[in-house]
């Protein structure tokens, strides 16, 4: 989560300090003219210019949900070149102006007292709300890029804060920053962030569509590089530097740093002639480039009392109005009246308090205003579903009042008009593939189906819970661009040889279990405690390697490999069997006659489930779940050692898994190859780096125990694993047995 912080907390700070900088100024300026009692309209346009932000970032969000996968791609990637371009004009612009920055802000203010409360609340909130919009884009472009990480928010915050503290500390005069060397540095951090995000910005455009190249790369490295290592995640987090990038977004990346660096580099390294051509500053006016500008103004020495709360002369303020002051003085010179805080405006004065509206009012409209019009923004803008038809679902009338919708989001409503319970399928025709479905679809009721249409043809196909599928005729989409997601439903017959395959895998490996059952059986009869623990472990990872056929072996799992966990008697319970039973003997200094029982009754469940399994029923669905499944148990209990009764040998269950896992997607590949070409690249690139940590952990005959794993090693592993299970997650779904098929 750290590594994806880090760039939000930079342009938090940043944004934050600068933000807090026009507001110390802008108060500053008012305590000055001796117009504390205007402050309140300072602090309602900041408050104004932070609405409209959060509301900014609100329509950016809602607005992207409601697009398609490929639209998504572009509309993010289009806003990530957009914040780009405005961190690198806010970087130019802060190094050109912050000299000249409070004397600009003072003109602003001293004229906007003059020009009434209205003028004041518009000059903070245009300060502050260029600085809000910065900050909600780029925020949004980098949470999209960390996905689901709350790093991005969590940073910004931080970042926040500490501008708030800093900004408080400088007008109170509690500390000093050299300003100039801070927003120098924090530019040349923010130009090589931005161009990562300029790179991920190229990349969806890449995805959506927009510019070509999508499967030129300059380098790919997922097969080299653990993507899960604390190192990667820091670079891609920080950087949005990825093991795989296109020649487009090297391009781009390297580019953009080239040529903005160096001329940041050059601005910089012309600070000090500047500096040098500069007349010296008079003294006790403040030097550029420090925070005397947005300070509190000091008291005199023995004057407890604010001026600008006593009768007689005010503090002078600074700049302007301090020398038109000292103009009044002179000879020859009108005397002008008091601070612009204390004329009386145009217009008849009120009359008493009648008609004064509730202080709260202009607070209350400019936070209510920002968020009615994001509202109205995010429901005008999000697509709106078609409702008007609907769809016929009975095995006479099915697809009955479809006809062809406009491309985009739609919302048929699926009647089921028929008497028996059905199942619904929006289909192509030609090649059956399902873009979306209803199952379960009772007599007389109606319920929403959502999908994506684009151009091309489409039909109903209608299944009731008994008789035949029905299909609709079709009908032609014209006009949609883009493609939508479809899955090519898989039928039991697709399932029934990578069935019988891996049938024919677990019944070897069960010859084989019960060969190593018997063998251990006969070390702890001859007393080869020793030997009993190799062929113990040996017959442990035969069985782990058969998990997807788990669900099928039934009370024979509890049996053979059952845990102590929820026992009454933990490890001394009864019913503590199997190969954990006898794995915490061994390692517990048991004898033999202590684990003769134990381990002749997992020989003999052993040698029953051979003989059974021929006749158990195995459901081809399984299949599917299992080669996501068997590892997330890995997950849950070998890479946490919650099973290790002793032995240290989890890792080595976990590459039994993995080998399992491997065995079952070979037997699935054809079906995954035509329905999912660039899912199997991914998932082999995973298995052979997952593969790669574990092999690390093995030493001869033995394994490393993984509580003896040093922590980023084990974070490794786990990662890598966790990679490997969300790239496995769409396997079900896309193997899925539908009646449509």
């Amino acid at each position: 989560m750290w590594d994806d912080a880090f760039p939000s907390f930079l342009i938090g700070l940043r944004e934050g300090l600068e933000a807090g900088l026009i507001v110390s100024i802008l108060v500053a300026t008012l305590v000055r003219a001796g117009a504390k009692k205007r402050l309140p309209q300072v602090w309602t346009g900041v408050l104004a210019a932070i609405a409209l932000a959060m509301s900014f970032g609100a329509v950016l969000t809602f607005t992207a949900a409601s697009l398609s996968a490929t639209a998504q791609e572009a509309f993010g990637g289009s806003l990530s070149v957009i914040a780009v371009a405005f961190v690198t004009a806010m970087v130019f612009w802060m190094r050109r102006s912050a000299r000249s920055l409070s004397g600009e802000i003072k003109e602003k203010v001293t004229g906007a007292l003059a020009m009434g409360s209205g003028v004041l609340v518009l000059t903070s909130f245009l300060a502050v709300g260029r600085e809000g919009l910065e900050t909600a884009l780029f925020l949004w472009t980098t949470a999209r890029a960390a996905g689901e990480s709350a790093g991005p928010l969590t940073g910004a915050g931080i970042g926040l804060v500490l501008a708030a503290g800093l900004c408080w500390g400088l007008y109170r005069r509690v500390l000093k920053i050299n300003l100039t060397k801070f927003f120098t540095f924090t530019g040349a951090v923010l130009i090589v962030i931005a161009a990562g995000v300029l790179g991920y910005g190229l990349r969806d455009l890449q995805e959506g569509g927009v510019l070509p190249g999508r499967t030129a790369y300059a380098f790919d490295l997922g097969s080299h590089i653990d993507a899960g290592s604390w190192y990667s995640t820091l670079v891609q987090g920080v950087l949005n530097i990825t093991p795989a990038m296109t020649w487009l977004q090297v391009a781009g990346y390297a580019g953009y740093l080239a040529v903005v660096m160096t001329l940041f580099v050059r601005g910089v390294r012309g600070v000090p002639g500047a500096r040098a051509a500069a007349p010296k500053p008079a003294a006790g006016r403040a030097e550029p480039g420090t925070a005397d500008d947005v300070s509190e103004p000091r008291r005199a020495a023995g004057d407890p009392v604010p001026a600008a709360d006593k009768p007689g002369p005010q503090a002078r303020p600074a700049g302007p109005a301090a020398e038109a002051e000292e103009s009044a003085g002179k000879p020859g010179t009108q005397a002008r009246p008091g601070p612009v805080a204390d004329r009386p405006g145009p217009g008849p004065k009120p009359v008493g308090a009648r008609g004064r509206r509730p202080a709260w009012v202009v607070p209350v409209a400019v936070v209510a205003v920002p968020a009615v019009v994001a509202g109205l923004v995010v429901a005008l803008a999000r697509p709106k579903p078609s409702g008007g038809q609907t769809v016929a679902v009975s095995a006479t009338e099915c697809g009955k009042g479809f006809t062809a919708p406009k491309p985009g989001r739609q919302t048929f409503q699926m009647q089921n008009t028929g008497s028996k319970t059905a199942e619904v399928y929006l289909i192509d025709p030609s090649s059956n593939a399902v873009y979306g479905e209803i199952e379960g679809l009772a007599p007389g009721t109606t319920r929403d189906l959502v999908a994506t249409v684009a151009g091309g043809t489409y039909a109903w196909r209608c299944v009731p819970s008994t008789g035949k599928a029905v299909t609709s005729r079709p009908v032609t989409v014209s006009g949609g661009t883009g493609s939508t997601r479809a899955v090519v439903p898989v039928s039991e017959n697709d399932l029934a040889a990578p069935l019988e395959a891996y049938k024919a895998y677990v019944e070897q490996g069960l010859a084989t279990l019960v060969a190593q059952t018997r063998t251990l059986d006969a070390d702890i009869a001859g007393n080869h405690l020793a030997k009993a623990r190799t062929d113990w472990l040996a017959a442990h990872l035969t069985y782990s390697s058969l998990g997807a056929a788990y669900g099928t072996f039934e009370d024979y799992d509890q049996k053979i490999n059952g845990r102590a966990d929820g026992l009454p008697g933990g490890v001394a319970d009864p019913d503590f069997a199997g190969f954990h039973r006898v794995e915490y003997g061994l390692w517990h200094a048991k004898t033999a006659g202590q684990l003769k029982a134990p381990v002749q009754a997992l020989a003999d469940a052993a040698a029953g489930l051979q003989k059974a399994f021929p006749a158990q029923e195995f459901d081809a669905g399984d299949l599917p779940l299992r080669a996501h499944e068997i590892l997330e148990n890995t997950l849950q209990f070998e890479l946490t050692a919650d099973t290790d009764e002793g032995s240290g040998t989890n890792l080595a269950t976990a590459n039994a898994n993995l080998a399992g896992t491997r065995e079952l997607l070979t037997v699935l590949r054809p079906l995954l190859t035509t329905r999912a070409p660039k899912l199997l690249p991914a998932v082999d690139a995973d298995i052979a780096r997952l593969q790669q940590l574990l092999d690390a952990e093995h030493r001869g005959a033995s394994w490393t125990p993984v509580e003896q794993l040093d922590t980023v090693t084990r974070q490794r592993i786990t990662g890598a694993t966790g990679q490997l299970l969300e790239d496995l997650a769409p396997v079900p779904d896309l193997l899925e047995i539908r009646k449509s098929a």
